[in-house]
């Protein structure tokens, strides 16, 4: 989405993952915000990270995602299809696109065997 990021993921240490991988992203999309002379809106952002930083004692000078996390235990099969058929038709039912996989970050696009811009597990 826009403004947001669903993920379906397993890992030992998943609390480690989940951790590095902000850190990580938030890093480089600061980053990239900052060295994009076409971001119109590059004050504006960094004055809203800057914002939810000083809210939080946890955080550096920039604080990028949110501190709550709407994190969901997909304990069985149905559980689980029903979160991916969530993810898949998210954009639909926002109006940006008419069929999940014409968006381009989805994996609905690899569940239509076609390739997308990242490499996904399908799920059985």
């Amino acid at each position: 989405m826009t403004n947001h990021v669903h993920l379906i993921c397993s890992a030992p240490k998943l609390p480690d993952v989940m951790r590095d991988l902000k850190k990580y992203t938030a890093r480089h999309l600061i980053e990239a915000i900052r060295n994009n002379p076409k971001e119109s809106r590059m004050n504006w952002l960094m004055w809203m990270f800057k914002s939810a930083a000083a809210k939080s004692s946890s955080h550096g000078e920039y604080q990028f995602w949110q501190l709550a996390e709407h994190q969901l235990e997909l304990s069985n099969n149905e559980m689980l299809d029903q979160r991916l058929e969530y993810l898949h038709q998210n954009p639909v039912k926002t109006g940006f696109v008419e069929e999940p996989e014409q968006w381009y970050y989805s994996s609905a696009r690899y569940y239509a065997g076609e390739k997308g811009r990242l490499e996904v597990v399908l799920i059985d």
